[in-house]
């Protein structure tokens, strides 16, 4: 319930609470927290089981956490009859990103990258402007259209 709370967060708590409350009403405020806390799961288990019992036997084996998308969608995922995980395990991540960085950087894939880093040739040069057109050859000037 509370993972995200780390010790200095916890300390914090416990010092306003002391000055907020007072030492003297602190354990009654943490008492009545603990009987509401209670009664709240008391209440939220009573409806899940109605529900269920309301559901009747074709849904016995629902569970309320697969209404939440995220675990429903992992919860399919999962599932082996649609073979998803050998198709996931077919794919080499490592091995597709190497042939895109090499066509990326214009080297062939067969070769290794470390052999093929030191050479120059085969770079193209990026820096180079693009070749002003010739005087003679400029496109029409269009007085309407500036």
């Amino acid at each position: 319930m509370f993972n995200d709370i780390g010790p200095l967060e916890l300390v914090t708590i416990i010092v306003l609470a002391v000055l907020v409350f007072g030492p003297d009403k602190l354990p009654k405020v943490i008492q009545d927290v603990t009987r509401t806390i209670r009664k709240i799961r008391e209440f939220s288990e009573s409806a899940k089981h109605d529900i269920r019992e309301e559901l009747g036997p074709e849904f016995k084996d629902f569970e309320f956490e697969d209404l939440n998308p995220k675990t429903f969608i992992r919860k399919q995922l999962d599932n082996e009859d649609l073979g998803l995980k050998e198709i996931r395990n077919g794919f080499d991540l490592k091995k597709e990103m190497a042939e895109v960085t090499d066509a990326v950087h214009g080297r062939d894939s067969g070769t290794s990258s470390s052999s093929s880093s030191g050479s120059s040739g085969d770079r193209i040069d990026m820096t180079k402007k693009p070749e002003l057109p010739d005087r003679d050859n400029r496109p029409p000037f269009d007085a309407d259209a500036t």
